[in-house]
């Protein structure tokens, strides 16, 4: 099961076992620090309480996965608080019925994870380093490992138990295959330009005036904590960049290269073993009379190089594979090896050319070492005061004077700007979303802002301008041509009505289009994937109902264009099974049994959701 978790990583909680080990450790729907004041909890499930900060985290790592896209941040916290809660209902169900994972199995878990690793080992100290750094004992961690493994692995006996009938793929393929019969017209948007009243003007302003708006403004101090601005203030001896030369030579220094030629003789469907090698041994005869790249040329059976003598180029050693590579590292410079089986056959090997390994001396990489020894020991420094900011930001959430004192950071601020647009940091969607958000414009410090994985923000509100309506008299002429745009799509939108109504009524089509001089369109057989086919118009003939006997279905479609299209559905016939779709069978098995394991996972969720005893207590928003 553990390796399916690690490989898959597909179900809900997958994501919180990975990020579990990242900086800081933020179990999302998991985790709850230690609540050191009063703070009034904004959700409980049964004893388990969350409070504003764990909504906040949530937040930052739900609006992370949207990969930028804009999305409304109440939107956003609402769907972020309902994760946390959903999560502590299913962790206290699955610690209700007992399940468990033993500890030997989290061990071995823990023990994979890369954040953990040194050279591909588990590194012990570096993971005490890291426990410390949080504050948090080895139990805790474990123990919030075994809660995100213990949900997965019952989510996953979920989702693994779904199965598929013959009917239900049957079923799937005869809807994926339909055809479809239809007539339509298209009524297009024709441009109105007749002026508008002026009431009508004053009237579209007055409804749509979040459309004609100086946007809402901010400006906010900020502190920012850098890896490169600690690396600086890291002291640097001569004797210091040299040990850490010695260290990294290897980051120094250029390894041995070698150019090789070879011939190869295949071993193959065609050849087998023992031809290959007789081959391999009469050539490597034939070259104490002729030249290596003669041989190439005239026997090689890899003719790509066999034309250019055999040649391969530069090497490094451990590029090739293991036993052609091992035979090549042995030859002296101008030395063939005997015969050499690889996976494609035997070669003889040729060394051409050398090109011995150099390190960069000291004083030439001087000033370069020194700048990776300073980066190097900041890396700690950085971390450490990473965490030292998220806290003293959090307890002295009014201010940003006692972080900028106790770190020595400078507190910098910025002119007004847009949630649309900034400069510098500010240019990042990332920082402007949360200058914008609820958090800061109530007036607390913001949670630390990961800009890169070595740059930290902390944003205070300085001054906060309210969106403002432009005057009609500046907007007037944009309101007019809205106007006109608004009662074109109308008139589309009426027409489409009339027509309908007509068809409904049972006028014959082509007497209705012939009236309004649409000209009627037809499409017999029409598929889901019809490649040539506009797609929306498409989908909907598709979400409509089934023809009832030999009454047409009538239905109108908005087209993004403004257009409508009313549509008479005249047949609809089931689909068949085709020999590609027998091909397809397996993957359409696992792709329905996932679709109905995830129906099935959810119901049990919220049907979990509604027994438990949730209580959500929201803190109202104050006006601006």
């Amino acid at each position: 099961m553990l390796t399916k978790i690690r490989e898959k990583s597909q179900g809900a909680f997958a994501g919180v076992i990975l990020t579990v080990i990242c900086v800081p450790f933020v179990l999302w729907g998991i985790n709850n620090y230690i609540n050191d004041g009063q703070e009034a909890p904004v959700a409980s499930v049964g004893k388990k309480d969350f409070f504003q900060r764990d909504v906040n985290k949530a937040y930052e790592k739900y609006q992370q996965s949207l990969g930028g896209l804009a999305v409304d941040e109440a939107t956003i916290k609402s769907q972020a608080l309902s994760k946390l809660i959903k999560d502590e209902v299913l962790l206290q169900y699955v610690h209700a019925k007992g399940l468990t994972i033993t500890d030997d199995t989290i061990r071995d878990f823990v023990h994979t994870l890369p954040y953990f690793q040194t050279d591909a080992k588990f590194d012990e100290t570096k993971y005490k380093q890291l426990l410390s750094s949080q504050r948090m004992s080895s139990n805790e961690f474990v123990s919030q490992i075994k809660n995100a493994l213990v949900m997965e692995q019952f989510q996953q006996s979920i989702l693994n138990s779904s199965f598929v009938t013959p009917y239900d793929l049957e079923r799937v393929f005869k809807i994926q295959n339909q055809q479809r019969d239809v007539e339509y017209v298209t009524i297009p948007v024709i441009a109105i330009t007749e002026t508008p009243s002026d009431d009508t003007v004053n009237a579209y302003y007055q409804a749509h005036q979040t459309q004609y708006q100086l946007p809402e403004q901010v400006s906010v101090e900020y502190i920012e904590l850098t890896l490169e601005d600690l690396a600086k203030t890291i002291e640097v001896t001569d004797e210091k960049v040299k040990a850490f030369y010695d260290e990294q030579s290897a980051q120094y220094s250029t390894p041995e290269r070698r150019k090789i030629s070879h011939i190869l003789f295949e071993i193959n469907d065609k050849q087998d073993e023992k031809t290959a090698l007789e081959k391999a041994n009469n050539a490597k005869t034939a070259l104490t009379t002729k030249d290596f790249s003669v041989v190439a040329n005239e026997l090689s059976e890899d003719k790509l190089t066999g034309k250019n003598g055999g040649d391969l180029g530069l090497f490094n050693a451990g590029v090739m594979e293991k036993d052609f590579d091992n035979a090549a590292m042995a030859l002296k410079q101008g030395e063939v090896s005997v015969p050499v089986k690889s996976p494609f056959g035997y070669h003889l090997i040729k060394v051409t050319e050398l090109k011995p390994a150099e390190i960069k001396p000291f004083e030439s990489v001087k000033a370069e070492v020194a700048k990776a020894y300073q980066k190097s020991q900041a890396e700690n420094l950085f971390y450490q005061q990473g965490e030292s900011l998220t806290e003293i930001s959090y307890q002295n959430s009014d201010n940003l004077q006692a972080a900028a004192n106790q770190l020595n950071l400078t507190i910098k601020k910025t002119s007004l700007f847009t949630q649309a647009q900034g400069e510098g940091i500010f240019a990042d969607e990332k920082v402007r979303s949360v200058a914008f958000s609820d958090e800061v414009l109530q007036g607390t410090n913001s949670t630390p802002i990961e800009v890169s994985t070595d740059h930290l923000v902390v944003l205070r509100l300085l001054e906060h301008k309210a969106a403002e309506n432009k005057p009609l008299a500046d907007v007037k002429e944009n309101v007019i041509k809205a106007v006109q745009a608004e009662q074109a799509q109308q008139h589309v939108i009426e027409t489409a009505k009339t027509i309908k109504s007509k068809l409904l009524a049972g006028e014959v089509f082509e007497k209705i289009a012939t009236e309004y001089k649409f000209p009627i369109q037809k499409a017999a057989g029409l598929t889901r994937m019809k490649k040539d086919f506009n797609v929306v118009l498409n989908e909907a003939i598709f979400k409509a109902a089934k023809p009832i006997t030999d009454k047409p279905t009538v239905f109108s479609v908005a087209l993004p264009t403004h257009e409508q299209v009313v549509v008479n559905l005249t047949k609809v016939q089931d689909g068949v099974i085709s020999e590609d779709d027998k091909k397809r069978t397996e993957m359409a098995k696992k792709n329905i049994s996932k679709a109905i394991g995830d129906s099935e996972f959810n119901a049990l969720i919220n049907t979990l959701e509604e027994k438990a005893d949730v209580e959500i207590n929201l803190p109202s928003t104050p006006a601006q």
